[in-house]
């Protein structure tokens, strides 16, 4: 054997078409149909070998062939209209955000996010907080909003699944070569590559900075692999979720502490910090780190400028999802920490301890007590993730805790097949990408003729079912399988045949295998001759997650069995391009998630878009987004203490809903085989999911309501030279030590407030006597707080309502009153309460603080 070396030879582009390199560096190429177009129809065969990856397909395309695409007048023509597109999305200023704000645009949004799901050749995403976040940056760029994005660069990704011969999951980790990749060094104007280091126990901790460019948004990478490391810190950052709980912390301290330093380096200065999850909520800290050292405040004042900067989005009730570190740990990471800031070991470690965890240091509960404006991710996980951190605000209604909701949508141009746009610029407007969020424009759906949305949609579903073959086929080939095995691949599903899809993250949770709890029914259900169905499963479960592990083999084992073969088959290594077939061309997407665990699940508002009708329990957006006629709904809005007894109705609802309405109504067809009633319910998904849970809506929602407000507060702490935060945080240091002070007086009688009686219509003045102490009216609101009783002596759907001061008597008692009017008969509860005021709150419960009749 004899040595050889590398010869690696690089096309140089033509000059005709030079600005190719621009559109595959660019990851709009990801949302606009017409530049992969362009790729494709240089060399189909090359762009499929290399992963439908522009970079590299332009690092292996042929001279010769790029050369007679030149010659070709009809490419030239729809390369200069792709660039001519590309250059005008560039360089337009008309955008939503300049248009609604133009007097913000000097403003600019930090978004730290720990996975992105921006396109399956850069696999740094594991699953729905990742698309969510790569779907947030491409409406981001759509609408204008000035905006940077944060996140590591893991050289090894999130690892690719593979279901072996007995339908165990078996990981594997790729390196990514960042030369193939739509990723850019950074460099600094004096020429030198842009690093900074951060601080670990014993070391400094060196990071290179990678640049993705996202249409208009740049979203900076943070990479460790480099030689001024040593070997166990260039690991860092290989593997998202990957490592152990020292691993965690790290990878968390860079992408909080090291973002922001990232921002510094290369003087992207920023007025709002969004915090996608827990996961960077060191960066609080660090912001207030800052403000003491270099502006000279006082913790409790930084504090107050970084909860008016800082945004927390949570997405997930799950606990495994909320990362905690035990305090020996924190000990270990921020010893000195503390010191910096001017609070003691207890007041740091109370920034993230929740009741009842156990000595643990929760990140979300860090997020929580920082993040002066909070959301979950759809009015339902509001609601849950109000009830699970209650502790936070003990003494505060748990409908009132400060914890808002945003519901997720998806970025519609990423996710909408080109076919369905076609259709959608035919009937419903040439530029409905451009207003998306617009309703009314979506009535048009009902143009569309019935003919033709079938036959698109049948398409689709021939084009998944030959793309999943092959995926099977090669399955099973690498698997070893007998040679019928194999061949039987080429045959699988019948485009005839109601499909079924479920793919997502597998987690015990979204009970992946519910639909076959009644073995012998959903049998019976698959195989019946004259309306069968079949089903189709994709989906990855985390390394360490061998519960989840076993359903994806309960799951495999069935598709083997005889009335089950053919009939469900279960796709391995899920990722966006297997997500983009399925949600195209299935004709039901089934969701079955314990309520309420599913935060807000966006895959069904993929598939709504494109046709796909929804099947699922009402958990998360589906909640907002069922209205009994674009979908179906599993089971009842209602959450259960006894998991077998959900599990035993929410599987018998599966049952009952697919013989008696999904299964008759798609096999209900006319003569000429279009089943109307069946294209009614797919119109009426795409009029309202489509509008309703898009990014561009969800990206509008966070600009009114978080960015927005948060610029303005900043604004005006900035104006007065932080004044503003300054008497805010010595009014609420006044307020926590003369709270004790503060009681509540009223007619007793028998241990209840005074019983009122009135005439429906009619008001009754109600009176509360309050004692203040060294605190003054102007420092409260005082408020009656009312409701219809409840059999367990709660109020239903309680409301607030302010009260006067009437006068202040020589004792020193405050007299409030109010009158209130109630239209429904019925017997209602009423008390008081006082709560501190200061119209400088961020929040009404900014303090936490709330004083009742007792």
């Amino acid at each position: 054997m004899y040595l050889i070396g590398k010869i690696k030879v690089t096309p140089v582009l033509p000059s005709k078409i030079q600005r190719l390199k621009d559109i595959a560096y660019n990851l709009w190429w990801s949302w606009n149909s017409e530049a992969v177009d362009l790729f494709r129809e240089i060399d189909l065969k090359l762009w499929e070998k290399t992963g439908k990856n522009p970079v590299r397909f332009l690092q292996e395309v042929n001279l010769k062939t790029l050369e007679d695409k030149i010659a070709d007048k009809e490419f030239y023509k729809r390369y200069n209209s792709v660039i001519e597109k590309f250059d005008k999305y560039m360089n337009n200023t008309d955008t939503w955000f300049n248009k609604t704000y133009p007097e913000k645009a000097n403003h600019r949004i930090a978004y730290f996010s720990a996975e992105y799901g921006l396109s399956e050749v850069l696999p740094i995403y594991s699953g729905g907080l990742g698309i969510l976040s790569g779907d947030h940056c491409k409406s981001a760029s759509d609408l204008g909003i000035p905006f940077t994005a944060i996140g590591l660069f893991y050289k090894q990704g999130y690892f690719k699944q593979r279901i072996n011969r007995e339908g165990w999951q078996e990981t594997e980790y790729r390196h990514l070569d960042p030369n193939y990749l739509p990723i850019m060094p950074v460099y600094l104007s004096d020429g030198r590559e842009a690093l900074i280091s951060v601080d670990l126990p014993g070391r400094k901790v060196y990071v290179k900075i990678w640049q993705v460019k996202i249409g208009r948004v740049s979203l900076y990478l943070m990479d460790t692999d480099i030689e001024q490391n040593q070997p166990y810190d260039r690991e860092l950052t290989s593997r998202l979720y990957g490592g152990n709980e020292e691993t965690r912390i790290q990878q968390e301290i860079l992408l909080g502490i090291g973002g922001l330093r990232v921002l510094d380096a290369l003087n992207i200065k920023a007025t709002v910090y969004h915090m996608n999850e827990g996961h960077s909520a060191f960066l609080g800290l660090e912001l207030i780190r800052k403000l003491i050292q270099e502006k000279g405040l006082l913790f409790r004042e930084a504090l107050e400028a970084v909860s008016s900067c800082t945004i927390f989005t949570t997405h997930t009730p799950v606990p495994a999802g909320n990362d905690v570190f035990p305090f020996e740990m924190i000990d270990t990471y921020f010893n000195n920490f503390w010191n910096d800031l001017g609070i003691s070991r207890h007041e740091f470690m109370n920034l993230g301890f929740k009741i009842a965890d156990h000595q643990n240091f929760n990140m979300t509960v860090l997020a929580l007590s920082v993040a002066g404006r909070r959301n979950g991710v759809s009015k339902l996980h509001g609601a849950v993730t109000r009830n699970m951190f209650r502790n936070i605000w003990p003494n505060i209604p748990e409908d009132e805790i400060p914890i808002s909701s945003i519901t997720n949508g998806i970025h519609t141009m990423t996710w909408l097949s080109p076919d369905f746009k076609a259709i959608y610029r035919k009937y419903v407007n040439p530029s409905f990408d451009e207003k998306i969020w617009d309703s009314n424009m979506w009535e048009n759906v009902s143009a569309i003729p019935d003919e033709e949305l079938w036959y698109t949609h049948c398409t689709l579903k021939l084009k998944m079912i030959m793309y999943l073959r092959e995926k099977i086929k090669e399955q099973r080939k690498a698997n070893g399988e007998p040679y019928n095995r194999i061949k039987e691949a080429e045959t699988l599903l019948d485009p005839n045949v109601l499909t079924i899809g479920f793919a997502r993250r597998f987690a015990t949770y979204k009970r992946a295998n519910l639909i076959f709890r009644n073995f012998a029914r959903i049998q019976k259900i698959l195989n019946n001759p004259a309306m069968p169905i079949q089903i189709i499963f994709a989906g990855k479960a985390h390394p360490a997650d061998y519960p989840a592990q076993e359903v994806i083999k309960n799951i495999s084992d069935i598709a083997r069995q005889e009335g089950f073969n053919g009939k469900v088959i279960i796709v391995e290594n899920y990722n966006m391009t297997t997500a983009r077939y399925l949600v195209q061309g299935v004709d039901i997407w089934l969701n079955n998630p314990r309520r309420p665990l599913e935060a807000s699940g966006t895959s069904g508002q993929k598939a709504g878009i494109n046709g796909v009708i929804n099947f699922s329990i009402l958990d998360g957006w589906w909640c907002e987004g069922y209205d009994g006629k674009n979908g179906w709904a599993i089971g009842m809005e209602a959450s259960y203490d006894n998991e077998y007894y959900q599990d035993e109705m929410d599987s018998e609802s599966i049952y009952e809903i697919l013989e008696n309405e999904i299964i008759p109504l798609y096999y209900r067809k006319d003569q000429n085989g279009i089943p109307s009633d069946w294209i009614k319910v797919m119109k009426e998904s795409i009029k309202t999911i489509t509008p309703n849970f898009s990014t561009h809506r969800m990206v509008q929602d966070y600009t009114r309501e978080m960015y927005i407000p948060s610029i303005e507060r900043v604004e005006k702490i900035v104006s007065s030279d932080y004044k503003l935060v300054k008497d805010i945080a010595s009014w609420k240091n006044n307020i926590e030590k003369n709270w004790s002070q503060v009681s509540i007086y009223a007619e007793k009688s028998l241990n209840s407030l005074k019983e009122h009686s009135m005439i429906s219509g009619q008001s009754a003045e109600i009176t509360a006597l309050v004692r203040l102490g060294e605190l003054s009216p102007e420092d409260v609101k005082v408020e009656i707080y009312y409701g219809e009783i409840a059999e367990n002596n709660t109020l239903i759907n309680p409301v607030s309502y302010e009260m006067q001061l009437s006068e202040t008597t020589s004792d020193g008692i405050s007299v409030y009153k109010c009158n209130i009017s109630i239209f429904e008969g019925g017997e209602y509860g009423y008390t008081f309460r006082v709560i501190p005021y200061n119209t400088e709150l961020i929040n009404k419960f900014d303090t936490g603080l709330v004083k009742w009749v007792v």
